[in-house]
């Protein structure tokens, strides 16, 4: 009686277990890929699956997106200059059959062709190319990385470069160079006040040239800007007085004219004169 409730027990495990091997989950966010005797049956969707033990191997597939950093590296650009580029790739799994069978480790095989990637295309663009167009060279990179992990089974969605170190030697050239782009800025635009300055200057003497009296009044106008400041002095030649009278006479005369009112009109009579002896003797 003892034996057979061993044996009772012993087989309640062993159907425990094999139902355990034989239930299968596969997430909503996963496919399975399922291998009978080490062939390629087919893929499964996402739900509760039955296998056969020891028979059926079933390998679940992640079809979410992966984050792949690719660690910094020493490039020489086109123009010869040393730099560390890092960059992050985003790439997912399209075929789940083609990441089991054609690739044995996803991870680190597009590691690697991400590396030799970055380093071919940042080394095809200049210095200023790398700093300034980072969305084209990611563009070619995620370009040359699809088609390549396509036979994988794979999708590179985006790859975005993420820090360039420059040397210090270079950074301090491209800070004089920056000072150095600044101060030209700054100068152009100096001249270019200047310029207009002058311009409006030779317009002011051409009008004052044409209106001395105009120039007689800046003249006064100066004078009295110069007067509002605490203790000053101004010393007055002896031209600039002889002017200020003769403005001052011309003011003067202009406002009695203004004032006076205007002389009445007369009317002439007009005479007829006498007539020639010539007209009356022809009457």
């Amino acid at each position: 009686m003892g034996v057979l409730i061993l044996l009772l027990v012993i087989a309640a495990l062993l159907i425990l277990v094999t139902l355990a091997m034989a239930v299968k989950v596969v997430t909503q966010y996963e496919r399975g890929v399922l291998f009978r005797f080490g062939r390629l049956v087919g893929t499964r969707p996402p739900g509760l699956r039955f296998i056969v033990p020891v028979v059926d191997v079933l390998r679940r597939v992640s079809l979410r997106v992966v984050t792949m950093p690719i660690q910094s590296q020493g490039i020489i650009t086109r123009d010869n200059v040393s730099v560390d580029v890092s960059a992050v790739a985003y790439f997912r799994v399209v075929d789940a059959v083609k990441s089991v069978i054609a690739v044995e480790n996803v991870q680190a095989a597009i590691n690697q062709i991400a590396q030799t990637t970055l380093r071919k295309v940042v080394g095809q663009h200049t210095l200023d190319e790398t700093l300034s167009e980072t969305d084209r060279i990611n563009l070619d990179i995620r370009e040359i990385l699809d088609v390549t992990t396509a036979e994988w089974g794979l999708q590179v969605t985006l790859v975005e470069l993420k820090d360039i170190q420059l040397p210090d030697s270079m950074k301090r050239a491209m800070a004089r160079q920056a000072e150095a782009e600044r101060e030209k800025r700054a100068k152009i635009i100096n001249a270019e006040g200047e310029s207009l300055a002058a311009a409006a200057l030779g317009d002011a003497s051409d009008t004052m040239m044409a209106h001395p009296l105009a120039l007689q009044l800046r003249n006064l106008q100066s004078l009295v800007e110069i007067g509002v400041d605490k203790n000053t002095t101004v010393v007055f030649p002896a031209p600039l007085m002889s002017t200020i009278g003769e403005l001052g006479s011309f003011l003067g005369r202009e406002a009695a004219a203004a004032a006076s009112p205007a002389p009445p009109v007369e009317m002439t009579k007009m005479v007829p004169g006498p007539v020639s002896n010539g007209a009356t003797e022809s009457m």
